[in-house]
């Protein structure tokens, strides 16, 4: 009897363990730096977007007059509801966007393009679509987590140097990675209560809207019932196994290849928004550290070496300006000696070597105020100030 519940107990501290590991084990934040940046990015392009009739999707005087007051709903252009408020709010997103991006206070911003994406998706929730709500998800979890403790200008400010990272706990990653594996798995069992799914055409009849298309589909994929079949039943493959294999490592690069595979058909056939590049940003979190570390340090050598060049390049024009120059001073001083005589005959002073060097002073200047040259002063050379 003891000893069995000595194992009972034991196989609890061991998944308590695992747990404690799982949420709060310590690695470089190379990763979330690099989700940062990028979702920073995607957050910028949402707000230009978003500014396109920006007062007719939002203001009281656009298409929906009223915020809905369904319960526990929130946001700023509920107290504020002018023309000037929407305006003054668009540009706030963007800013904090872009201080996200470079990673300026990266908490205060990541909290204030929440608030914004907040603000401006419960005003008039019925012009988005699930791609705005993942953005509003993972701008919450950024807005939690210590997004700034690598490759950014705060990590610069602490150490000098923009590409450094410190060490967090993995909690922050974790939900992001466990938002992934939710949203797949949750859309398999909501797709497999669908007729359509079950049967093998879903996918068919999604590429038959006209409306929600962007290229066109060759009629042979949508009426051909082998082909349909593949591509529903195919669909519900790839996301089942990338919502449950993702956290198997030798499984995990082929399911996201799959992925990026379904997503990028997906983007590039039918009009869902931000939604695909939304899912490459969660993809993002499950990089290793050490591989996010190398293509951080990449992309520096490569700045490194691009500034080198534009730098060599300056010098290399300063170089030809000076010979060019010098190469004027020395057509002035091969003068033949005649053409020199012949101006003295005219009237005019004979021109010296000297004379081509040493400036004149200014006709209001006495004689006596006028500061002579030491032999040294006038036997250095011309220099460009």
């Amino acid at each position: 009897m003891n000893a069995a519940v000595e194992k009972v107990q034991g196989s609890t501290r061991d998944a308590v363990r695992a747990w404690r590991t799982f949420w709060f084990h310590t690695e470089p934040g190379y990763t979330l730096g690099i989700v940062r940046i990028t979702f920073g990015v995607l957050a910028f392009l949402w707000s230009l977007e978003l500014g396109i009739d920006l007062y007719d999707k939002f203001a009281v005087d656009g298409i929906v007059p009223e915020a809905p007051t369904y319960p526990f709903l929130w946001g700023l252009f509920y107290v504020y509801q002018s023309h000037q408020a929407f305006l003054i709010g668009w540009i706030v997103l963007m800013v904090a966007s872009i201080v996200m991006t470079v990673g300026w206070h990266s908490r205060l911003a990541s909290i204030v393009v929440f608030v914004m994406i907040m603000s401006f998706e419960r005003r008039n929730p019925w012009i988005f679509n699930s791609g705005d709500a993942l953005i509003r998800i993972i701008s919450l979890y950024l807005a939690l987590s210590p997004c700034g403790a690598a490759l950014s200008l705060d990590q610069r400010r602490r150490t000098g140097s923009f590409w450094t990272a410190q060490k967090i706990k993995m909690w922050s990653l974790r939900l992001l990675q466990v938002q992934v594996s939710i949203i797949y798995i949750g859309t398999v069992i909501s797709k497999l209560h669908g007729d359509t799914w079950q049967n093998g055409t879903a996918v068919s009849y999604s590429l038959r809207l006209q409306d929600m298309l962007i290229l066109p589909t060759p009629h042979w994929m949508t009426d051909t019932p082998l082909v349909a079949n593949a591509m529903t039943w195919g669909t519900l493959l790839v996301e089942f196994a990338v919502g449950v294999l993702v956290w198997n490592k030798r499984w995990r690069t082929r399911v996201l290849i799959a992925g990026v595979f379904l997503h990028l058909t997906i983007m590039l056939t039918m009009v869902v928004g931000f939604f695909s590049i939304a899912m490459f940003v969660l993809y993002l979190s499950f990089v290793p550290w050490e591989r996010s570390r190398a293509i951080a340090l990449d992309v520096e050598q490569r700045l490194k070496a691009l500034i080198r060049r534009q730098g060599h390049a300056g010098m290399a024009a300063d170089d030809s300006s000076d010979t060019d120059v010098g190469n004027d001073a020395s057509s002035i001083e091969d003068v033949p000696v005649s053409v020199l005589s012949a101006e003295s005959a005219n009237g005019d002073k004979p021109l010296s070597r000297r004379d081509t060097r040493a400036p004149t002073a200014s006709p209001g200047v006495a004689k006596g105020d006028a500061v002579s040259a030491t032999p040294r002063d006038a036997e250095a050379p011309m220099t460009l100030s």
